[in-house]
């Protein structure tokens, strides 16, 4: 059954489907099922830090069902965002029409941007691909280069704007990590692009481009600007998450270049509903040591530190700096981090 229960992710769509084929209080369930029914229920579920045996490893590892689960994200993402464009008229209320953005907002995050940060990832040019056709659904391809060449080069260092510092509140940092990491997805572009036909960051920037013509001729403005603040839900949703699952933590600095990435870098949760939703992405500590390792087999590692409790509550307690700096600088004291 361990393979079966990564399809708990796709149930996110079902809630979409009836928000964008109902009104009223439909609209908004998606937003109620990832921002209140999941952090209540990780308050009183133990999380889990048990480890494949090195046996079990192994078969998940090889087994195709894990990446036909992933796969099967791009699909699904491409039919959410066709019934998300068609469902948008002037007969919706500005209620239904503002859940049916937020709930492609949180597709867009979810699984436009999530999904594609694992197959972006894989070393295979089809899964890449897949990778970059689902950034292209929240306008975020740019992610593809700054966070395989830069992000996982950089972490938890004054020279990636993905990590957010000591005291920096979640709105200062959206600040620094939109802009930053635009800036650099150009400048590592455009390093490559020297020895290369094509700057793929400009390459980026026509599809995307392309897609908005799309949208604007088809369906007119109104639903274009929808999209477009769509598709910023989802990116902002994104570096929330990049905010807490590196906030407070850095490198030692040598005299020439900063220690090797460890487990330490990145805050960890063992939760287990959020780690379903999210691929298991908040097993963040042995992904960033190990980038290249497939997210069914990502492990607990003992020497990170952990949230208090699963990415959904830690994204809601991050929108409130005070309770936030209060909540996460307590476990600091518990993991002994000196900022």
């Amino acid at each position: 059954m361990r393979p079966l229960r990564y399809l708990t992710p796709y149930f996110l769509f079902i809630l979409a489907y009836f928000a964008f084929a109902k009104s009223g209080f439909y609209c908004w369930i998606p937003l109620v099922y990832l921002f209140f029914v999941i952090p209540i229920c990780e308050l009183f579920i133990v999380p889990n830090s048990d480890n494949l045996s090195e046996e079990q490893e192994k078969a998940a590892k090889s087994n195709l069902f894990f990446d036909l689960v992933l796969w099967l994200t791009i699909p699904m993402q491409l039919g959410a965002l066709y019934l998300f464009l068609t469902s948008l008229n002037q007969g919706l209320s500005i209620f239904d029409t503002a859940g049916r953005v937020v709930t492609m907002g949180l597709l867009c995050g979810t699984f436009g941007i999530n999904a594609a940060h694992e197959l972006g990832h894989r070393v295979t040019k089809f899964e890449q691909f897949l990778a970059k056709v689902l950034l292209l659904t929240s306008l975020y391809m740019h992610f593809f280069i700054e966070h395989n060449k830069g992000h996982h080069k950089h972490v938890a260092t004054s020279e990636d704007p993905s990590t957010a510092f000591y005291r920096q509140n979640l709105y200062a940092f959206l600040i620094q990590t939109f802009t930053g990491t635009q800036r650099k997805a150009w400048q590592i572009a455009i390093a490559e692009s020297k020895n290369k036909i094509f700057n793929e960051m400009a390459l980026f920037q026509v599809i995307q481009f392309t897609l908005l013509g799309l949208i604007y001729y088809t369906f007119g403005g109104f639903v274009l600007a929808c999209f477009v603040v769509a598709a910023f839900i989802g990116a902002a949703l994104l570096e929330t998450v990049n905010y807490i699952e590196h906030y407070g933590l850095q490198r030692k600095q040598a005299k020439t270049s900063y220690e090797r990435v460890k487990p330490a870098h990145s805050w960890n949760s063992n939760h287990v509903l959020g780690r379903l939703t999210l691929f298991e992405l908040s097993r963040h500590s042995d992904h960033h040591y190990l980038a290249s390792r497939k997210y069914q087999i990502l492990r607990h590692m003992d020497d990170a530190p952990q949230m208090p409790t699963g990415y959904p509550g830690m994204i809601l307690l991050a929108l409130i700096p005070p309770l936030w700096f209060k909540v996460m600088h307590k476990q600091m004291e518990v993991y002994a981090i000196i900022p």
